[in-house]
Order: structure tokens, then sequence, then C-alpha cells
């Protein structure tokens, strides 16, 4: 296919608007930590975008990566974010129309790019691997739609690298084994290279950024999320929770916490 698939049909008035502002604002504000802004830099840089060029950014979100790639590739070229949200795909086009940017938004999976092979010169893909029961497959695909030539930029988590500082060791395993069994493809970081060369690509360079978190997420949603699974899965007790999260309170207070995961990027190119 030449285009994109249309996206899927739903009304703007039935979508729960707070909740998609409240994941944007989610997204906005991972955008602005240093890490993310590092590796993205390194990313593009990585990229080399050219004016005329047809790209892709796979799980573009609010899609201010697909506006910059729509920079790049300027007046001529044709820059397209693809995600499964179909609230999502709409603020990201609502975002690009108050940019007056020309990123093309649609609604879509990684699973079944809607184009046909070797159409596009550039793929651009952020933390979805790690979502993936089949990354595999995904692969595959990324490397389909690419030209001969054509270059992919993939960056995703390790959830096996998280490093969460105070707390009980023995306690911390237990949450992080009940949040790696959680996540479908947990080590998606170290794994991609593989899947990448599987697929038929050659990766050519790397990159890595420890996401730092602050001291004010020591007791955040995503702490929240993790304990309350393990509580729920009885892997600790409602007690040890407690205790764990007085702990990280008090270790950010004084100034001794830390909570990071190691994110890489792989720049691949298909023969």
């Amino acid at each position: 296919m030449a285009e994109p698939a249309a996206p899927l049909s739903f009304r703007s008035d039935e979508i729960d608007r707070s909740a998609l502002e409240q994941l944007a604002s989610v997204l906005d504000i991972q955008a602005e930590r240093p890490g993310i802004r590092r590796l993205r830099a390194w990313s593009s840089d990585a990229l080399r975008l050219e004016s005329g060029e047809r790209v892709l950014d796979i799980g573009s979100g609010t899609g201010s990566e697909t506006q910059a790639m729509a920079t790049a590739v300027g007046a001529s070229g044709q820059a397209i974010g693809l995600d499964p949200n179909p609230g999502m795909v709409l603020l990201a086009r609502e975002r690009a129309a108050a940019a007056d940017s020309t990123a093309q938004f649609f609604v879509g999976t990684v699973y079944s790019l809607p184009f046909a092979t070797d159409s596009l010169d550039a793929v651009r893909c952020e933390r979805v691997f790690q979502h993936l029961t089949e990354p595999e497959r995904a692969a595959a695909e990324v490397a389909r739609v690419l030209k001969p030539g054509g270059r992919a930029v993939l960056l995703d988590s390790d959830w096996g690298t998280a490093i969460l500082h105070p707390g009980d060791p023995d306690v911390l395993q237990r949450i992080t084994e009940v949040m790696l069994t959680h996540t479908a493809n947990p080590q998606s970081g170290r794994l991609l290279p593989g899947q990448l060369t599987r697929a038929g690509l050659v990766v050519e360079d790397a990159g890595s950024q420890a996401l730092m978190q602050e001291p004010g997420d020591a007791t955040g949603p995503l702490v929240r999320m993790m304990t309350d699974a393990a509580v729920a899965e009885g892997t600790i007790s409602p007690p040890e929770r407690t205790s764990f999260l007085d702990q990280l309170e008090s270790g950010a207070r004084e100034g001794d916490f830390h909570m990071s995961v190691t994110m890489f990027a792989y720049l691949a190119r298909k023969a």
C-alpha cells in the first residue's frame, strides 16, 4: 500500500478527554527528562534524516518527535506517526495543526505496518518493543517496509537494569520479579540487536542512557503501581509495602535516593 490505512472510526466527543490529557501530561514530563532528551538527540543524529525522505515514527504518542521528523524532511518529504491509541492519534493531530506541522498521524500497530515493501527511507520506534509479545514479528515488519539502504533507530528500556534505592533488598527483589512478569518484553533493550539482525538488518551503532527519576518520584505512580501489584499477588505483605514506601520517602528526604532504568538505542540499516 502506498498510504497508511484510514484511522479507526471514532467520535472525539466519546473519548475520555481527561484521561487522554493525563496520559499526554505524563509523556510530556518524560520527554523533558535529561536522559530522554540526550538519547533522542543521539538517535536524531544517527538517523540523519534528509529533505524529501519518507519516514515513519512507530508509537508516535503525542507526536512531538514526528513533528521534528517532519521538519527534517521538509515540504518535499513525508513524516508519518503511527500509534495504536485512537485518542492519542487525535491529540497528535491537534498538536501538529496548532504547530503548523506537516506531520501526519494514523492508527495502527507495528505488527502490520500499512506500507508497501521497500517504501520507506527511515523508521523510528521508541519504547514500543518492551510491550510486545512478538518482537521478532515486529522487527521483520520494520525490515520489510524499509528501502534497501534505509535505516531505522529503535529505542527501548531494559527493565532488568532497573535500580531502586533505598529499601529492603529482599522486598525489592520480590517487587521487581512481579514487575518483570507483568511486562511483555522486559529485557527488550538487550534483545533488540539480535532481533534486528535476524530480521535481516545490520546494526551499525548503539547508544545508551540511564533514565534517572527525581526524588519526588520516590513514592510516585510507578512505584505505587509496582508495590500494589506485588501485594495483590501475595508476593509482599501490606506491612512490607508500607515499610518499603516509608524507606523510600525517608531516603528521598535525606538525599539518599536512586531510581533508574537503562534505555538503549540502535541504528540499523537494510542491506
